[in-house]
């Protein structure tokens, strides 16, 4: 459906140095594919996606799309973008404009629907992302995500062949991030064309039929999620897709600031999407400081999460400790809690690690 051939974009600088955004990019997509672009910032994930849809021309290469080279100078992007939707970061809804006038305009504008028909498929389309109700209300009045979907369901009303997702939860409050996601997964079984730029781990592993993770330019690795994931073939692959989420605390006395542990706990849980758990951490947290390791000081707390198991974990790490502090009855009662009780020592002292 998409063929892309050698494929390159610079830019250059206010300094007048030219930056090489995508070097060399060669690749093919088949109708009905869900592909997830994974990497680290600032590698050309986005830039890529714009330029699947001419928004950042290439510098070098072709794009064909169904057969026709979208590059060649005087191609009619009004034609290309009909087939080709794109939901953005920002939502760019029109402000002035209710939810359902939202997605007519561009139907009528462009297909030359009429106006009945136009409202009927655009009610079927909020009903399909859970906006109907919201249909005459202004954008104003929505959240992140609920303008979100309402994105999404402007960009199907126009019978797009592919969607471009552009990292389409990175603007959203942490807690919004879900019900986006939920109606991408829906479009996913579809057999809708999507290419989609994200940084939810998990996410992508579950939805996608093929992941691009792009590094430096390039697409550095190209597969199946259980390829990509499992058996990645570069150690830049399986560094970023194994990567930890922490933050790490040296307490050295009773005195130590827990209201602002306490607050980063908060925040990091948003942050990672795991607020279902940020309670059961911060109670297990003054357990262990005050009443099973209340007379071990100094000592190293560390919160982790791993993205793509979705794993978290409490560790405390106590120097030239060399047995566990642990009564049998406090075990009994941490291991109620959790789901994993892990006691070792170490070459440095000795570790209690809770995972939750």
């Amino acid at each position: 459906m998409i063929q892309i051939r050698h494929l390159s974009k610079t830019f250059v600088n206010p300094d007048g140095n030219t930056i090489t955004v995508l070097k060399d990019v060669n690749c093919d997509i088949e109708k009905g594919e869900v592909i997830s672009i994974i990497g680290p910032s600032g590698t050309g994930k986005s830039t890529f996606l714009r330029a699947l849809n001419m928004l950042e021309p290439p510098t070098t290469g072709e794009i064909w799309v169904d057969g026709e080279n979208i590059t060649q100078k005087g191609y009619p992007l009004n034609k290309l973008r009909q087939k080709m939707g794109m939901v953005f970061q920002s939502f760019n809804l029109f402000e002035h404009k209710t939810v359902l006038e939202n997605i007519i305009y561009a139907p009528m504008e462009l297909l030359k629907s009429p106006e009945q028909q136009a409202k009927e498929e655009a009610m079927e389309l909020l009903r399909k992302v859970g906006m109907a109700q919201k249909a005459d209300v202004y954008p104003a009045s929505l959240s992140g995500g609920q303008k979100q979907r309402v994105a999404i369901a402007r960009s199907l009303a126009m019978h797009p062949e592919v969607i471009l997702f552009d990292e389409p939860t990175s603007a959203l409050d942490p807690t919004m991030v879900g019900e986006v996601l939920s109606v991408i997964r829906q479009l996913a079984k579809s057999g809708l064309t999507m290419l989609i730029v994200t940084h939810e781990m998990r996410f992508a592993r579950d939805v996608s039929t093929r992941i691009f993770f792009m590094n430096e330019g390039i697409i550095y690795e190209d597969g199946t999620p259980e390829q990509i994931y499992e058996h990645p073939v570069h150690s830049a692959t399986k560094a970023f897709v194994n990567r930890i989420q922490k933050i790490v605390y040296e307490i050295d006395s009773d005195n130590y600031d827990f209201l602002q542990i306490h607050t980063d706990i908060n925040r990091f849980c948003i942050k990672y999407n795991i607020t279902g758990k940020q309670d059961l951490a911060y109670w297990l947290l003054k357990e262990m400081l005050f009443t099973h390791m209340r007379s071990l000081r100094p000592l190293t707390f560390r919160l982790t999460h791993t993205e793509l198991t979705g794993t978290t974990a409490l560790d405390f790490m106590v120097e030239h400790l060399t047995e566990s502090p642990l009564t049998d009855a406090a075990r009994e009662s941490i291991r109620q809690q959790i789901k994993e009780l892990i006691e070792e020592p170490t070459t440095r002292g000795f570790r209690v690690k809770l995972i939750i």
